[in-house]
């Protein structure tokens, strides 16, 4: 297909504002500006079918406009930049290479709601991004696309950038907006939502890197244009980010509904070394892991989650036929503890004990007990908490323990790792 989200990026000094205006850049912000009202910006949006691309696959437009119309309080955009999901580094590629596309598409979302401040709240660990970042704001504001009286508009924005410090956490939204309003990063109770009342409080939007980057182009082509890409239910392009046991892996743009044995074989090269493939993550390390033999599903939200997974942000991690499942569900678990922000009794302690008992297993000192006590967790954990990061804890433990319960077993009885086990008798037998 037509390269859209990444067109610019093998282009030299892809990362200037002049590349990205050679290459149509700003066209659409003219055009919202001139001749668009904010109404009209948000149904075109809706009319597209554009979804979030951060995860939860919420669409774009109907989420603009919860933003109440008559209020007397200041209304906020947020760009999610806070790119922290294992397996997903899709919008780092776009902040590294194209930021113009995405101060475009924060410029339109703020003028859609009626914002005159955004917000980048951007991972703590992207300095190098944060500096270019900063570099096309200036561009921006020097060719008048930023600012007062913008185009001579009438309409003003400002886009201030926030970096985080590094919590995992801090990618769920509303512990973004707690933590950009200088508290501790801690989830909010929904409802009030965050088009209500977010930000200090006053009506917020947020929205990630990718799916704000694909409003300039919606206005430009059209809503119409946009649908004719992807699925009926999910329309578009889509960045997937493949990594693991492949021989090419990184980030491929294609329709949405792409099939994942496609982006698997075909993009991103096959599994490494000719081994077979044992197990795919479709949508980053918070989504249930398929078997080889449940692969054969469209990328797109609603495939997936009838596959028993979730489309996620589509970091697709890969592993092969010599992955110890049990030890890749420690490593996992090993991160969630440590992320944890411990509000949340249930997530506090129970992703610790998860991770305590997953050790206890991988070195050979798991009991017959263990693993039911691990899915007892699970329940205990599960839709028990403020946000969804217990649910994002419990879904590799119970989808591991669900697929691959043989090397659970084999661990407890055996008080070592089917696949080392394995590995060996294949040397004897050579």
């Amino acid at each position: 297909m037509e390269k859209i989200l990444t067109r610019n990026i093998a282009v030299e000094n892809s990362h200037r504002i002049s590349t990205y205006i050679a290459s149509g850049g700003y066209e659409a912000l003219k055009t919202v500006l001139n001749d668009l009202s904010p109404d009209e910006v948000t149904d075109i949006v809706k009319n597209s079918g554009l979804r979030g691309r951060g995860g939860a696959g919420f669409p774009a437009g109907v989420k603009w406009g919860f933003v109440p119309k008559e209020t007397d309080k200041l209304k906020y955009l947020v760009c999610n930049a806070d790119e922290s999901e294992p397996g997903t580094f899709k919008d780092r590629l776009i902040l590294d290479n194209d930021p113009h596309m995405m101060l475009e598409g924060i410029a339109i979302a703020s003028y859609a709601i009626g914002a005159n401040t955004a917000f980048i709240y951007i991972r703590g660990e992207f300095a190098a991004q944060t500096l270019i970042l900063n570099e096309a704001i200036e561009e921006m504001k020097e060719k008048g696309f930023l600012g007062k009286n913008i185009l001579s508009s009438g309409y003003d924005l400002d886009i201030i950038i926030t970096r985080g410090a590094g919590a995992y956490i801090c990618g769920e939204e509303t512990a973004l907006l707690t933590s950009l309003e200088g508290k501790r990063g801690y989830p909010r109770i929904k409802p009030p939502f965050p088009a209500v009342a977010g930000y200090l409080n006053s009506p917020t939007i947020v929205n990630n890197v990718e799916t704000l980057c694909c409003v300039p182009h919606i206005i430009f082509r059209g809503a119409d244009w946009f649908k004719s890409i992807g699925t009926e239910m999910s329309s578009g392009p889509k960045l997937y980010c493949v990594s693991g046991h492949v021989r090419n892996p990184g980030v491929f743009e294609l329709p949405m509904g792409t099939p994942l044995k496609e982006l698997i074989f075909e993009h991103a090269g096959g599994v490494l070394h000719n081994r077979k493939l044992k197990a795919v993550i479709p949508g980053g390390s918070s989504t249930s892991v398929l078997k080889a033999d449940e692969i054969d599903i469209a990328m797109d939200f609603d495939s997936v989650a009838a596959a028993g997974s979730m489309l996620g942000s589509a970091g697709i991690i890969v592993m092969d036929e010599q992955t110890d499942m049990v030890d890749a569900c420690y490593n996992l678990s090993r991160f969630y503890a440590h992320e944890s922000c411990g509000q949340c009794t249930p997530c506090r302690e129970g992703v610790p004990w998860m991770t305590m008992i997953l050790g206890r297993i991988t070195n050979g000192k798991g009991g017959r007990r263990d693993i039911d006590l691990l899915l007892d967790i699970c329940k205990s954990i599960e839709r028990k908490t403020i946000c969804p990061f217990g649910d994002a804890a419990v879904a590799p433990v119970k989808s591991y323990i669900d697929k691959f319960r043989e090397e659970f077993d084999y661990y407890v009885e055996n008080k070592k790792s089917m696949v080392q086990e394995n590995e060996k008798s294949d040397i004897v037998a050579n």
